[in-house]
This record gives structure tokens, sequence and C-alpha cells, in this order.
């Protein structure tokens, strides 16, 4: 496990005290588990990026036309 120094403004700095304490964590939890929620968010943002970059509107058409060109059943309307 890596420590950091993080200076933080005091208004953010006791939002997150008082945030971690009704959570019943520490601040040092609370800290990890934002910035992990950050990570993931941008990881995603980057990966479907990559996807579109592979994206070809042939290979999507292709892929429609194998779907039955049937009405939906009523519960799916």
């Amino acid at each position: 496990m890596s420590n950091i120094s993080l200076r933080l403004p005091d208004s953010l700095h006791k939002r997150a005290r008082d945030l971690a304490k009704k959570e019943n964590t520490s601040i040092n939890q609370l800290v990890s588990s934002a910035l992990a929620e950050k990570i993931s968010a941008l990881m995603t943002e980057e990966y479907i990026e990559q996807r579109a970059r592979r994206a070809s509107k042939q290979k999507f058409k292709k892929a429609l036309s194998r779907i039955p060109n049937i009405a939906p059943e009523e519960y799916d309307k």
C-alpha cells in the first residue's frame, strides 16, 4: 500500500470528515473509494471510445438484418 500527502481546502476536508463519520468509515477509505470511482468512470469512457472507433455501420446493419421482422409481443410494446 502507498501513502500520499494530500492538500485539501478546509471546507472540503470538513465535508469529507463529516461524510466519513456519517458513513462510519475513515477519511482514507472515503478518499480511496472516491478515487476508485473516478478512475473507473474515466476508464469506462476510454473503453467506450475505443469500441466506438472499431464500430462499422456495415457490421451494424448486418447484425440488424439477422433479427426477424416481426411485431413485438404485447408486453414489449
